[in-house]
């Protein structure tokens, strides 16, 4: 259960480290040997946003013969949506709206037009928090107390629950949000990835004893600050995962799938190129799609039979920056992983762009893309463009007014290779505000300048390989490694070691 107001006591043990399982004999046989409680899930088995589509969550309630396979509700908007629709809105459709102005009872609608649509945790994870929380997956004649708090959220032990998160919509968003800002924001709750705890097990009916708990990646940690006991909650969440979804758990694949995400594969026999992402292989349509993203010698040569492994995913067929128009007749350009809407025609004209530079969409290809800060007509430098202050030297990416600054030169002669710099006052650039600092994309090699570590860029985060012999075993180069400073990969969460 959500506990948001319980300061929690732990014990982090510097000098000597307790058994991690210690339990009493009878319980022990209970319990599935393969179980680690320090190791309950992984980070990605948390944010796979792709691992399911509405329809797979909805065929998924109906083999359970779940109530929610039928149950229509009100959606923490206020909306009557299907319970599968709300699962599948609070994972892969929601918003971020920190620093948009909204209404006193801001709409779906409002939040739509002026936030950022967001993807949040996995699908599967949200129906094993669901199930463990409230049993409403398998059960097919809830309580309406169960309906109302089906995640928990807002229930802190021995406390009463907040009314504000009352509703089965508002339970769903709420607590994929909150996983979201546990994996996005570790530094900010009690138990964090690497150190030591000691939990009472009050409620658990397999072992009540104390237990010392390192949690080894940020996905344990974030279990633990929402429900903090391993018996039984969190021993639940690794027993569902594993019954439910028993191909995610089983540690000996037929073909293992050895890349992480953002790396770029093809084989040595087909000139197509693929972007691994969300555990999916993503073609790229035409090689304008793949070069206005990566370069050439970021590409790995593997086997075909690795590739196979892997399912097919969406593809990618529009190159960065494209003018697009959808059925709806609404105009996007696409940057990165957003689709920014123009917020008419005039203003598209107004800047610069010419009609015949549209390119038709569907809304399906356009699916896998967020909906970014709308351009309007005072909108500037929509494309980007580097901005320098000729008072401090500081370079700043300035895009549709904002400002992110460059920490290292090394952006400069890669990401930015090439392109001008406008040298300005800093009157300027006060017009702009200042965003998070630029960052290099997935898939790209990093190492500090005094430290001979090399680190891959997955899904935001630095993942350090473990040896040289790991690096080289995957098909990376050493000319493609960048040295930056230690500021620059301060900026990156530290991910799972490639192993």
């Amino acid at each position: 259960m959500k506990t948001p107001y319980l300061v929690i006591n732990y014990l982090i043990l510097i000098f000597v480290i307790l058994p991690f399982f210690s339990v009493p004999t009878k319980a022990q046989s209970l319990i599935d040997p393969d179980f680690d409680p320090n190791n309950i899930i992984s980070d990605d088995e948390i944010l796979n946003t792709d691992s399911m589509t509405l329809v797979d969550i909805q065929n998924f309630l109906q083999k359970n013969n779940s109530y929610l396979a039928n149950y229509i509700t009100a959606n923490s908007n206020g909306i009557m949506k299907t319970a599968a629709e709300i699962i599948y809105d609070a994972t892969n459709r929601n918003f971020d709206c920190d620093g948009v102005i909204l209404s006193e009872t801001p709409t779906e609608e409002e939040k739509r037009l002026k936030c950022r649509t967001i993807k949040t945790i996995s699908p599967k994870f949200m129906l094993v928090l669901i199930q463990k929380e409230s049993s409403l997956i398998e059960n097919s004649n809830p309580t309406q107390n169960n309906l109302d708090w089906a995640t928990g959220y807002g229930c802190p032990d021995n406390w009463a629950c907040n009314p504000y998160y009352k509703g089965f919509g508002k339970q769903i968003n709420s607590a994929a949000l909150q996983f979201r800002a546990y994996m996005k924001e570790p530094q900010n709750y009690n138990y964090k990835a690497g150190q030591a705890y000691t939990f009472t097990n009050p409620y658990g009916t397999i072992s009540q004893e104390k237990m010392t708990v390192i949690p080894q990646n940020q996905a344990t940690a974030a279990l633990y600050n929402y429900t903090p006991h391993v018996f039984n909650g969190n021993y639940n969440v690794y027993r569902l995962f594993k019954r439910y979804f028993p191909e995610e758990t089983n540690n000996v694949p037929s073909q293992p799938k050895l890349y992480p995400d953002g790396s770029l594969l093809k084989t040595a026999d087909n000139p197509g190129i693929w972007l691994i992402e969300g555990g999916v292989k993503r073609p790229f349509l035409n090689y304008a799609s793949f070069i206005s993203r990566f370069s050439p010698n970021q590409i790995i040569i593997t086997k075909p039979e690795i590739l196979a492994a892997y399912p097919q995913g969406e593809n990618i067929k529009f190159p960065d920056y494209s003018l697009v128009q959808t059925p709806n007749e609404t105009i996007y350009l696409l940057v990165g992983k957003e689709k920014r809407p123009f917020d008419s025609l005039e203003t598209f004209k107004r800047i610069g762009f010419n009609t015949d530079e549209i390119e038709a969409a569907s809304m399906s290809e356009l699916d896998g893309y967020i909906i970014g800060n709308a351009i309007t007509a005072t909108s500037t430098y929509v494309t980007g463009a580097l901005l320098q202050d000729i008072t401090t030297g500081g370079v700043y990416y300035v895009e549709n007014g904002t400002k992110a600054p460059l920490l290292d030169k090394a952006f400069l002669t890669t990401k930015y290779k090439g392109e001008d710099i406008i040298k300005v006052n800093p009157e300027i650039l006060e017009k702009y505000v200042k965003i998070d600092p630029i960052l290099f994309p997935d898939g790209t090699l990093l190492k500090s300048n005094s430290f001979p570590a090399v680190y891959l860029i997955s899904n935001g985060k630095k993942r350090v390989f473990v040896s040289g012999e790991i690096f080289k075993s995957l098909g990376y180069s050493d000319a493609n490694i960048i040295s930056v400073s230690s500021q620059v990969l301060y900026q990156y969460p530290l991910g799972e070691a490639i192993q």
